[in-house]
């Protein structure tokens, strides 16, 4: 059995896919694919598929990762271009390596979310508070947490009448923030913005830099 690890891009049509979904898709896929992959055993024999971080509805990503067995020695791009073959529109694999660390490795994932209008100022206006407080749901419940710490601005620019902002949050098993928590307190609070897209863009490890 040989450990395989797949970088692929989620974008378009493919973006409505729901997590619990992809799953089954992922599945269809690779049996198309007629790759030599690896089922798991006891009475409910499977294709086992691991995926790194889930994905929220309506995101876009050029960096998903999931990780899978093949039980013979296939070249990767060989591979990459079996399974793309099969896969759905807008999935794509750009990279597959063999992997040398865990999941519990990812600590960080960078997002560019972009806004409609130029609201570059109103968001630095935002994070100039000496708190940044939501609820949030956890497993045990609801709970105020304070988001600042935890938002690191990779950058902010206004362009063609857009604001693009990527930041960069928590992610993995230990702490995991979503974007969507900054997004659902600044648009409704300054207005005159709506979110257009939003798409990650990097996965992290620990000291910053790209999981692999």
């Amino acid at each position: 059995m040989i450990k395989i690890r797949a970088v692929y891009e989620k974008r378009g049509r493919a973006k409505y896919i729901s997590h619990l979904d992809l799953n089954r898709c992922m599945q269809r896929t690779f049996k198309r694919s007629g790759i030599p992959v690896w089922y798991t055993e006891g009475f409910n024999p499977h294709i086992y598929i691991n995926f790194a971080l889930p994905l929220s509805l309506g995101y876009e990503s050029r960096c998903e990762i999931m990780d899978f067995n093949i039980t013979e020695g296939v070249p990767f791009k060989e591979l990459i271009e079996s399974l793309n073959k099969a896969m759905p529109e807008g999935i794509f694999i750009s990279k597959i390596y063999n992997p040398t660390t865990k999941h519990t490795a990812i600590k960080y994932a960078d997002f560019k979310i972009t806004f409609s209008g130029d609201v570059a100022e109103s968001f630095n206006n935002f994070m100039s508070r000496d708190q940044i407080n939501t609820i949030k749901k956890t497993k045990k419940g609801e709970k105020e947490i304070d988001l600042k710490p935890d938002i690191n601005v990779i950058s902010l620019e206004e362009t063609d009448g857009k604001t693009i902002l990527v930041l960069r949050l928590p992610a993995g098993t230990e702490k995991n923030l979503n974007p969507s928590l900054v997004t659902d307190l600044f648009v409704p609070e300054f207005g005159n913005t709506e979110i257009l897209s939003v798409e990650r863009v990097a996965i992290l490890d620990d000291k910053q830099k790209e999981f692999v």
